[in-house]
């Protein structure tokens, strides 16, 4: 009887308030929810390129408190349904529901302690010059074109996925990434990496770095060998020291803004 006698304007706005402050906020209520959600999809979907804790490997680290690419929740949701063009990031046919559920999972691995590295930066260095890897590979500007580039691989792949490229390349193939050994119709021999092909062309780069294009009507013979690599294993030419330091160094310099 009392809540239907209150008529004036101030009691009806005293009430609406105390109801919006005592009523329990519905999100926090299924916060948890949705986190376990997202670690079961984070960890089916997405674990096995960004590692289970989310520390990388072929995919980017994620445990990191700041996401270079993904500043708030609302960009780090466009990625995962949308991929990253030109990357290995593919998108994703989740639901937005699904999206946001792992979006959330993902912000919690910046809490993950970062992947402890033992080997000496200044030793990496001097390994990764006396190893000519600028050949093959670009750093902070310089070096080949060849090999991917190392500028933020840091922030890119994990400690032991650098150790395992290093040591048994082939386990790590970048996807899209093919080797090439072509054959010209003059019998023309060249292998190389492949950086482009359409229908009727096909752009690569040989082993020295020098670009080649060729319509393919020019070309005797294509063989594609796929999950190979021009890298050679350094498993026998460098210690477990000195893998360390070039992996230290690795992570240091690549994970610099």
């Amino acid at each position: 009887m009392m809540w239907t006698a209150i008529q004036t304007t101030s009691t009806w706005v005293l009430l609406f308030c105390a109801s919006v402050i005592l009523t329990p906020p519905a999100r926090a209520a299924t916060q948890p929810e949705e986190l376990n959600q997202g670690r079961r999809l984070y960890e089916s979907q997405c674990g096995s390129c960004h590692g289970p804790r989310g520390n990388g490997g072929k995919g980017a680290n994620l445990a990191q408190p700041r996401l270079r690419r993904a500043t708030d929740n609302q960009t780090l949701s466009t990625i995962i349904r949308r991929g990253i063009p030109g990357t290995e990031m593919p998108g994703s046919p989740l639901t937005s529901g699904q999206v946001s559920s792992i979006a959330a999972y993902v912000r919690t691995l910046g809490r993950v302690p970062p992947e402890a590295v033992v080997g000496d930066r200044a030793s990496g260095e001097a390994l990764y010059t006396r190893l000519d890897c600028g050949r093959c590979h670009t750093l902070r500007g310089r070096g080949g074109a060849l090999g991917p580039s190392l500028d933020d691989i840091g922030a890119r792949r994990s400690a032991a996925h650098l150790r395992q490229a290093l040591l048994d390349p082939e386990a790590a193939i970048p996807t899209g990434f093919l080797q090439l050994r072509v054959v010209t119709n003059e019998g023309r021999v060249l292998t190389g990496v492949r950086v482009n092909e359409d229908t009727f062309s096909l752009q690569f780069r040989d082993l020295s770095g020098q670009f080649h294009s060729f319509w393919k009507d020019e070309l005797d013979s294509v063989d594609k060998l796929w999950g190979r690599s021009p890298m050679p294993s350094y498993a026998s030419r460098v210690t477990d020291t000195q893998t360390d330091d070039l992996v230290t160094y690795l992570v240091a310099v690549g994970d610099a803004p």
